[in-house]
């Protein structure tokens, strides 16, 4: 499993009950998460007094209770600051457990000599977007959420990157791609973070067991003659490490080099284990 263990601002303090206790900076937060299904005993005393505490609905979804928490605060990773709030389906707008991909692309962009352009899509808030600049690649960030590029920009401005070559795109991912194809656009590293279920911009169904296989096979295309790496996220549960090993060495076995994919994961204080958190396919050069 890959561990996301440098965090200084973020830590699992512990799990019981279908739920994790997690330090977010100065504060504490409870939620909920499918993969803690066992029952051991609730000795942090954070348990009893979070600043929130975020309740699933046995109807699906759920709704935050506060106790004492700002609507808005940061934390930091390495060179990185990242605005927080609480919002809809248990979020706060940052997947601590990316950090193991931050680092890995990162090194590999310090390490290439040459300008670096990569392409992240489903880009979410920006961290891996973020990441890689500060590495000093040029990035194209892509989501077909407004408000989700708008918060990208603001973790930009708090990272002192304003300034960084990050190109802002509102848009389909998919149709993206398909758009830079036929331009004639290259990228020598592409992050991708599917959703496991979303609807595009016309209505148009995205659901990754059917649609993962043919977007990462139009993304290769994307590659440069000397790319770098190819790197694709995923929590939906029946897309295990061995189908994304699988998935990407079959697009990009004339590419040659290196594919791999792990659970990824963190560390959890109270127990010493690793919380399952989602897996990642990685290709290399």
């Amino acid at each position: 499993m890959w561990t996301a263990g440098q965090w200084k601002d973020y830590e699992v303090i512990d799990t019981s009950k279908g739920e994790k206790l997690e330090q977010w900076g100065n504060y504490l937060l409870v939620r909920p998460d499918p993969q803690v299904i066992w029952d051991t005993p609730r000795r942090h005393r954070g348990w009893k007094k979070p600043n929130a505490h975020y309740h699933r609905s046995s109807k699906g979804g759920g709704e935050w209770e506060f106790f004492d928490l700002p609507a808005q605060w940061s934390i930091h990773y390495r060179e990185l600051t990242f605005w927080l709030k609480p919002f809809a389906f248990k979020h706060t707008g940052l997947f601590p457990e990316q950090a193991v991909n931050w680092d890995w692309f990162s090194a590999k962009i310090r390490q290439a000599g040459r300008p670096i352009k990569v392409l992240n899509l489903f880009a979410y808030t920006g961290g891996a977007t973020l990441a890689a600049a500060a590495a000093g690649a040029q990035v194209t960030h892509v989501d077909a959420s407004k408000g989700m590029v708008s918060w990208a920009k603001e973790n930009a401005a708090a990272s002192g990157l304003s300034d960084a070559p990050i190109r802002w795109l509102v848009d389909d991912c998919m149709k993206f791609v398909e758009r830079e194809i036929r331009r004639g656009n290259h990228y020598d590293g592409i992050i991708m973070d599917p959703p496991s279920y979303g609807r595009g911009p016309k209505g148009e169904i995205w659901k990754i067991e059917d649609s993962i296989h043919p977007f990462i096979h139009e993304c290769a295309k994307l590659l440069s003659d000397q790319p770098l790496f190819f790197l694709v996220n995923s929590y939906t549960t029946g897309l295990a490490p061995a189908v994304l090993t699988y998935l990407i060495a079959t697009e990009l076995k004339n590419r040659g080099g290196r594919v791999e994919a792990q659970e990824i994961g963190l560390p959890v204080r109270e127990s010493g284990l690793i919380l399952p958190c989602g897996a990642s396919g990685r290709w290399e050069a």
